[in-house]
């Protein structure tokens, strides 16, 4: 029976066919994967991006972290603009790719990672292992991972967190905090166990070490086979280090048999020979049969030997016997460390800062600097002075150049054409010191045409700055010689500063914060901000958590309303005062040895002692302060200038007008580091620096410091607000105390002679009548009682005061209105009856 076969387009299944065959060809996975020509290709692609990693990962490191701001910034700007920013050999890829692999990952481990594609690449394109891959790969998993643990404990050790943390990498860095916590510094015997687990199961370390004895034995002399007397013996018989699992063999004959033993169970006459060793013995005479000693006394012969050794030992019961207890704590939990009580702190990073601009024109050109000294040789000249030698010291800002005179030439004759040379040379602010001191010489400081501005970012990154010892280092700027300048702020132990308006005084305050924010962990610092101007410092409020102080229960750490500020100064005084009892007790005379001893753990956090942090107070406006406060802010300022440096306060105070109303004697005589910006005239240059010049500076940062009886000029650094913004932001966002540094409470005298004088007999027959206006309108106002009421402010002042002594309003604060404590005149009717006041 005949099956009809059903019949299509026999045309269109050739069409599709033929389509099929072609679709088929283009994606031929096995020929892409399979020919020569393509894993050539592939073998070479992988090779080129083992090598960009390697030398994206090296230059990441290299560079440091100077790509991190690009890489954080990659949202906001054009791939463009971050290209020409970024320092990595690679450009944004390879600084994109080292971020993660290096900065968040591995750290210096991941250089070991371009390894797999490299050899796997070299394996595809040429059929050739350079290594074995499945090795490679299981020990590059390892070292990476090892390499990036072991530099977290360095870092976290070293506490250089700051400048070395993609060093370690985040695996690295987090895995040590969390071993921190349980093991302190012992967190490096997990990371060394780990390496001792891979060599021996990786490695098979037991065996090598096994295989190494064995060929390494030596014999035993004593245990060599003697021959019988005026006979040749034919072969030495030489019984070896016990070892159980070798094979003992005869060499009496020709065959080789099993271990023989005599009656007394010891071997005969054996020898233990490895096969490459073996060749044909004649046999002639036997060999005398040896007594081999048993192999088991040989242990006791070594431990007899190590116990004969007399190790002195201390009985457990009196090894602590003449220590005290604060040992006895030492011994058990080591120095005590601040920094504990924030272990994940990071210090800021040099990359937060801007790039520093290198300049494009010459400072000083050396057709200005040879026309410079001929105008001055010509100018001292024709004035009858004879120069005999002149040289130049170009800086940032100005050019120094010191002139030897002839003999017999008077130094004030000199000093006298300071104007005259200033005509000469067509430049403003020229200053004559006259001696050099220390040098011979007299100095002519002539500012330059093209000034250098000096980046905040060049002199915190500067090595001295960096592996500086100092308690409080803060940078100041750069000479003359162009050196970087760096004091200790605990050791001047008070800074006061002055400059006019524009001249770069908040620059500069800003500047000495940055610097010890830098440096400074914040258990060690704190700061307390004075701001009567509002808008200077407000940027470092980001810092409440971590580096400023405040009093309790106050809205904002910086301090704005002068009443605030007069709290404030006497709750220093407090503080400095209570410092002082506990350096009694302790024994000691400064701050820096009384934290020495509590680290030690010989004082007792029971009996009222604590860690004590150096605390700086900032007040960026005197002048303000003076004018509405005045004795009342002189007196704490003065007994805190005088007495605190011990305690480890130190105070940096500035103002725009240096005069005698503002820097009065008082505060004059215990600030003995100034430093001044330029100043409107010589007088206020005296009256900062006790000497004239100030008022010649050039301005942008040109300033002079004295301290020591000596005086420097320096040109300041610049930080711009965008630089403070993103250095505030960075600490601002880690985690950091609960609240801010509290200072100890005060209320006032006045409040505390009100609270203790006044009673309901004493209280202004209209304060019900206040109270209920006060509370109606919502508005605790002196104004609103005197309006309302028609009152003269005294005697509305005076009800003001009682209604904060009953609770109706609370305390003063500054220019706004008081607190109102009552909504609704229900409540405050009961509690003027309860007060007795109706």
């Amino acid at each position: 029976m005949s099956v009809n076969k059903i019949r299509g387009n026999t045309h269109r299944q050739k069409a599709e066919e033929a389509t099929g065959s072609r679709f088929r060809v283009s994606l031929d996975w096995e020929n892409l994967f399979s020919s020569p020509k393509n894993m050539l290709a592939w073998g070479t692609f992988f090779i080129v991006v083992g090598l960009i990693l390697e030398v994206s990962f090296f230059s990441y490191i290299i560079t440091g972290l100077s790509d991190q701001s690009v890489v954080d910034g990659m949202g906001s700007q054009s791939i463009r603009d971050a290209g020409r920013q970024t320092r990595n050999f690679f450009g944004v890829l390879g600084a994109v790719v080292s971020h993660f692999f290096v900065y968040r990952w591995f750290g210096v481990g991941a250089l070991l990672i371009p390894l797999i594609p490299f050899i796997a690449g070299w394996k595809i394109a040429f059929g050739k292992e350079l290594l074995p891959l499945g090795r490679v790969t299981r020990e590059v998993i390892f070292f990476t991972l090892w390499l990036s643990a072991l530099m977290g404990y360095v870092v976290l050790m070293s506490n250089t967190e700051n400048n070395l943390s993609f060093v370690s990498g985040g695996v690295g860095y987090t895995l040590n905090v969390a071993l921190f916590d349980w093991l302190k510094w012992g967190s490096v015997i997990p990371i060394i166990f780990s390496l001792f687990v891979f060599a021996v199961f990786f490695y098979d370390a037991k065996s090598a070490y096994e295989a190494w004895q064995l060929k390494n034995a030596k014999p035993d002399p004593e245990q060599e086979v003697a021959a019988a007397p005026n006979e040749e013996p034919t072969e030495t018989a030489v019984v070896p280090p016990a070892v159980p699992e070798r094979e003992y063999v005869s060499v009496v004959n020709d065959t080789y048999d099993d271990e023989t033993t005599s009656g007394d169970g010891l071997a005969e006459t054996t020898e233990v020979i490895e096969e490459e060793e073996i060749v044909p013995v004649t046999p002639v005479k036997p060999l005398v049969p040896v007594v081999v000693p048993p192999v088991v006394p040989v242990v006791p012969a070594e431990v007899k030997l190590e116990l004969e050794v007399e190790v002195p030992v201390v009985p457990a019961e009196t090894e602590f016997e003449d220590e005290d207890i604060n040992a006895s704590v030492l011994r058990e939990f080591g120095q005590y460390d601040p920094m504990l009580d924030l272990p994940s702190y990071q210090f800021p990073n040099i990359g937060l800062l801007n790039e520093i601009v290198e300049n494009l024109h010459e400072k000083v050109s050396q057709e200005e600097l040879e026309s410079n000294k001929t105008r001055i040789v010509d100018t001292l000249g024709s004035y009858g002075i004879n120069i005999s030698k002149i040289k130049a010291t170009i800086g940032p800002t100005v050019t120094l150049y010191e002139i030897i005179p002839e003999a017999g030439v008077r130094i004030s004759k000199i000093k006298n054409l300071e104007g005259d040379i200033a005509l000469s040379l067509a430049a403003l602010g020229i200053r004559i010191i006259a001696p050099m001191p220390g040098r011979g010489t007299i100095g002519i400081e002539v500012p330059n045409k093209n000034r250098e501005t000096v980046f905040i970012r060049s002199v915190l990154s500067n090595e001295r700055f960096q592996k500086s010892t100092y308690d409080l280092p803060i940078v100041l700027g750069k000479t003359i010689s162009n050196e970087i300048h760096i004091a200790d702020l605990a050791k001047m132990p008070h800074l006061l500063m002055a400059g006019a308006t524009g001249q770069g005084k908040s620059v500069g305050l800003n500047v000495i914060l940055a610097s010890l924010i830098y440096k400074k962990h914040p258990a060690e610092l704190k700061f307390v901000l004075v701001d009567p101007k509002k808008v200077e410092l407000t940027l470092f409020n980001k810092l409440e958590r971590h580096f400023l102080a405040k009093l309790p229960n106050a809205d904002e750490a910086i301090i704005t309303d002068t009443k605030k500020v007069i709290f404030t100064l006497n709750s220093l005084c407090i503080e400095m005062d209570s410092r002082y009892d506990l350096l009694k007790e302790a024994a000691v005379r400064n701050l820096k040895e009384y934290n020495a001893k509590f680290a030690q753990r010989r004082l007792n956090p029971e009996k009222g002692h604590r860690f004590l942090p150096y605390i700086v107070l900032v007040i960026d406006e005197l002048a303000d302060l003076m004018m509405t406060a005045g004795k009342e802010v002189e007196t704490p300022i003065a007994r805190l200038a005088q007495l605190a440096r011990a305690v480890g306060i130190h105070l940096v105070v500035a103002t725009q007008r240096p005069s005698v109303k503002v820097i009065t004697g008082l505060i004059k005589a215990n600030f003995p580091a100034r430093l001044s910006f330029r100043v409107t005239s010589s007088i206020d240059s005296r009256t900062i620096l006790d000497m004239g010049g100030a008022e010649q500076l050039v301005g942008q940062g040109d300033m002079l410091l004295a301290i020591n009886s000596e005086v420097i000029r320096l040109q300041c650094p610049f930080i711009d607000t965008r630089e403070i913004e993103d250095v505030c932001e960075y600490i601002g966002g880690q985690r950091g105390y609960d609240d801010a540094y509290a200072l100890p409470e005060y209320e006032g005298e006045d409040a505390a002679e009100g609270r203790s004088e006044l009673n309901p007999d004493d209280f202004d027959g209209l304060l019900p009548d206040a109270a209920r206006l006060i509370v109606t309108h919502q508005q605790g106002s002196t104004s609103l009682i005197q309006r309302k009421m028609k009152l003269g402010y005294n005697r509305a002042g005076r009800i003001m005061d009682q209604l904060e002594i009953l609770g109706v309003v609370g305390p003063f604060t500054g220019s706004k209105a008081r607190d109102v404590m009552f909504h609704d005149l229900n409540g405050l009717e009961e509690h003027l009856r309860v007060m007795g006041v109706s």
